[in-house]
């Protein structure tokens, strides 16, 4: 679907490390200041408990889970609006993501070297949410420019445009990100058109020691408290960690770590699916004997469109879907067995495909 997620962060908190165990890319993880000078890209695996037990059942030539592309954006420093630093690129590739995570330093090292000369969570993710707001003004009056002109005709509605655009500049001046500000449906259009980065939905990643990944440590509980109001996931990850985990080749020596360090599953997997979640996306599946496969597309989505991410012609000459509830088929073990059960059904254009269903599109072209 070409939809993806960026990493951002300030300098030395764990952007690339993290990148790395997300994608076994193997950008450069250096300790000092952009390291990442231009934005490595990744193609990453979502894993699908469901996938497996589909595949289980089904016992294909072919497995092939769905992907999320991750970028890992070289870090922002104070005045990157401006252009201090390398800002103005950094800044540019924020724009062409659909999504954001964001990195911010919760572990004490010496050895690691912090470009702001102390380890605050918070105050880093204000120096991140600065520079971005101080991006999407300039965005934003620049729109309010083209605006004004228009309102010399006196237009009704492109007075009430530039009044409510204001207020939103307005709100922003005092450090609210667009994502959290309610927005008049008359700028909807315009706002999508400016591309604002902080209207971006966002999650934030605490980058711990290896003894803070479960509890936590004063730093995520402050930077916990100041986020409060967002209503943006936060995950406690210790790349650290992580970056051990990919080192250890053999599966039962990767489960026998994890149990060690009291976890349940790499934290990467947990950034990953809720990478997912954030996109607002969700996955069906196609089973055959040739393939099992996981196919995105975003929630709410219908039956056509969905099979046009299959192939263009599915699309054009759909003629109707035919439905199993994953849980009906898992619970039936095949394809027939859920027939026999009742549990198949046929869906037309208008079918809103569900997250998990396993599909089989009839088309004609």
């Amino acid at each position: 679907m070409g939809l993806k997620c960026g990493i951002v962060g300030l300098p030395n908190v764990g952007k690339s490390t993290l990148f790395n165990c997300l994608t076994s890319a193997k950008a450069l993880a250096a300790n000092y200041p952009f390291a990442t000078k231009d934005p490595n890209v990744g193609i990453i695996t979502v894993p699908d408990q469901r996938l497996d037990r589909l595949a289980e059942l089904v016992n294909p030539q072919k497995v092939l889970p769905t992907t999320v592309e991750i970028v890992d954006i070289a870090g922002l420093i104070k005045g990157a609006s401006k252009g201090e630093g390398l800002g103005n690129q950094f800044l540019a590739n924020i724009r062409e993501v659909d999504a954001i995570i964001h990195v911010v330093r919760c572990f004490e090292d010496d050895n690691v070297i912090h470009v702001d000369g102390s380890i605050d969570p918070v105050r880093d993710k204000e120096i991140i949410d600065t520079e971005l707001i101080f991006k999407d003004l300039e965005t934003i009056e620049k729109r309010l420019e083209r605006l004004r002109k228009q309102s010399k005709a006196g237009e009704k509605e492109v007075l009430r445009m530039i009044t409510e655009l204001e207020r939103v500049r307005g709100e922003m001046e005092d450090g609210r990100p667009a994502r959290a500000i309610e927005i008049d449906e008359v700028l909807d259009e315009h706002l999508k058109e400016m591309m604002l980065l902080t209207a971006k939905p966002i999650m934030y990643v605490c980058n711990v020691d290896e003894g803070s990944v479960i509890l936590g440590n004063q730093h995520t509980e402050a930077f916990a408290s100041a986020v409060a109001d967002e209503g943006a996931h936060i995950l406690k990850i210790s790349a650290a960690i992580e970056a051990e985990l990919m080192d250890l080749e053999d599966i039962e020596e990767r489960r026998e770590f994890l149990a060690d360090m009291g976890l349940d599953e790499p934290g990467v997997n947990l950034v990953i699916a809720n990478a997912y979640e954030l996109l607002n996306l969700i996955t069906y599946f196609t089973a055959g004997e040739k393939e099992v496969r996981a196919w995105t597309i975003r929630r709410g989505t219908k039956a056509p469109q969905a099979a046009g991410v299959i192939h263009s012609d599915f699309e054009k000459g759909f003629i109707r879907a035919e439905v199993i509830a994953y849980n009906d088929f898992v619970e039936c073990g095949s394809e027939s067995a859920a027939k026999d059960a009742g549990k198949h059904r046929v869906e037309g254009k208008e079918y809103v495909v569900k997250d998990g269903d396993v599909m089989h599109f009839r088309f004609n072209v």
